[in-house]
């Protein structure tokens, strides 16, 4: 257990470019990856690395952020001393609802000042990586600065490790200096700190639009990349959901595909992303498409390049075309009707 490093994650973060699938849901809980939400992959960071208190702090629609962490029990959190927090915004006529991330931790020192661990790692929750927090914290140490950067080659993870002393000077001198974030205090280079680089070398994205959020989910159908995400020593965890196996009709072709538990597939399936408790009726063709939780999709369809958010309905005959780059989107809860091609 390491008993140095308190965990921050930063769900603060909204983009304009995500908001057809975050306008219901935080950033950090969008699905990705078959069963996961995003925060996994930091989460689980934190706690492989021996963390165990760890505070998230969301500022846009968190309820489903708030039911899928829950207790933190999945993630070993549920603990007596330390463990989970949560730290939302709280929405006062002076914040409305939007602040930046010193001012929003400014909100919560209490928490701070009563964690007993003498280090900090500040981290977002949007980004996708699999990261060993021990080996960032005994750099740090080692080269002896004042702020860890983690980075791989000129690519920032806007993850930081720094002394928690000094975090609260930053969030107590927020005014004084203008700076809104730990980033910007990293990226001024007039600041006085001395800033060290840890050298991540494994797999990354940042999902900050449907482009990147598109483009990371076709790439975890790759091997090698599902390889060095999901590690046997370093595992991913994620809600448990008791769901029964995927059945398949005796016409059904699945090829390169994540298929999670509960589905119904009667249709074909190629290069895609199935979540769990999809309904894919007979004579449909899917590729290249994201298909989201409890989606039914009925008879003689056909999707290509294609992310269907939670609870579509899809009607018998339907073709959606979109493109590598410009995939098409369809809402939560949508019920979409026959011929709209694109």
């Amino acid at each position: 257990m390491n008993k140095s490093l308190l965990g921050i994650i930063d769900a603060t973060q909204n983009f304009e470019s995500l908001d057809i699938l975050t306008n219901h849901r935080n950033v950090a809980a969008l699905p990705i990856a078959g069963r996961f939400r995003l925060i996994d992959f930091i989460l689980s960071s934190m706690v492989n690395s021996g963390i165990s208190n760890v505070a998230v702090y969301p500022q846009h629609h968190f309820r489903s952020l708030m039911d899928h962490l829950g207790t933190g029990k999945n993630w070993d959190l549920n603990r007596k001393r330390d463990g989970l927090f949560f730290l939302p915004v709280p929405h006062t006529a002076e914040t409305n609802g939007e602040i930046t991330s010193l001012e929003h931790f400014s909100y919560h020192m209490t928490y701070l000042e009563r964690s007993e661990q003498e280090f900090v790692v500040v981290a977002n929750s949007h980004t996708v990586c699999n990261i060993d927090f021990n080996a960032v914290l005994k750099e740090h140490l080692k080269m002896g600065g004042d702020i860890t950067e983690v980075k791989k080659g000129k690519v920032s993870l806007n993850m930081y490790v720094l002394k928690k002393d000094l975090l609260v000077k930053l969030i107590e001198e927020r005014k004084e200096t203008g700076y809104t974030s730990v980033s910007e205090a990293v990226q001024d280079h007039y600041s006085g700190f001395k800033v060290n680089v840890y050298e991540y070398d494994g797999y990354l994205a940042t999902v900050d639009s449907i482009g990147s959020y598109f483009q990371t989910s076709m790439e975890l159908l790759k091997v090698d990349n599902w390889y060095q995400l999901f590690m046997k020593t370093s595992p991913i965890y994620t809600k448990v959901k008791d769901e029964p196996p995927s059945k398949y009709g005796a016409g059904s072709n699945v090829t390169q595909a994540m298929v999670a538990n509960g589905c119904v597939i009667k249709g074909e399936v190629d290069h895609s992303i199935i979540f769990r408790a999809v309904n894919v009726d007979e004579g449909t063709s899917i590729k290249n498409s994201i298909i989201m939780q409890k989606t039914k999709i009925g008879k003689n369809c056909k999707l290509d390049y294609v992310i269907l958010d939670k609870d579509v309905e899809i009607a018998d005959g339907t073709v959606l075309i979109g493109s590598p780059f410009q995939p098409i989107v369809v809402q939560k809860g949508v019920k979409q009707g026959e011929l709209m091609n694109s």
